[in-house]
């Protein structure tokens, strides 16, 4: 798979996500891929227990991609995700094989308030949820 099909690939992955079309948006996994969230320790192995995951979260989200990087094997997306209109800051890492994504890492963050010792070195960004 070249570039810009895995770009095609994931683009249409994330606006799926953001539709909930649970049945496009994991057509970009393996059967047997893996899917790991570090901050609560959770990994899901399989394709349909990735979908099963996603299809069972009660919560209303949205996806809103800020930026996708990546060559080869490995890409990066960063992207907003809003659950009931929270946004968390997000990054997901896939490695892929064989054209599909074997392996995924999802890190989440949470907003925060600004450091004022630091207020005379920054300017605001737009960090509003999608």
């Amino acid at each position: 798979m070249d570039d810009r099909t895995v770009r095609a690939a994931l683009e249409r992955h994330w606006s799926a996500s953001d539709a909930s079309d649970f049945d496009v948006e994991h057509e970009i996994y393996r059967d047997d891929a893996v899917l790991d969230y570090p901050q609560s320790g959770e990994r899901i192995r399989g394709r349909r227990n990735i979908q099963q995951s996603r299809t069972v979260q009660p919560n209303n989200k949205r996806f809103s991609v800020r930026r996708i990087v990546g060559s080869g094997d490995l890409w990066v997306t960063e992207f907003v995700l809003a659950y009931d209109g929270a946004p968390s800051y997000a990054v997901s890492i896939m490695e892929f094989r064989e054209g599909r994504v074997a392996n995924e890492t999802q890190y989440f963050a949470d907003r925060f308030d600004p450091g004022p010792s630091r207020a005379h070195l920054v300017e605001p960004v737009d960090a509003a949820p999608p």
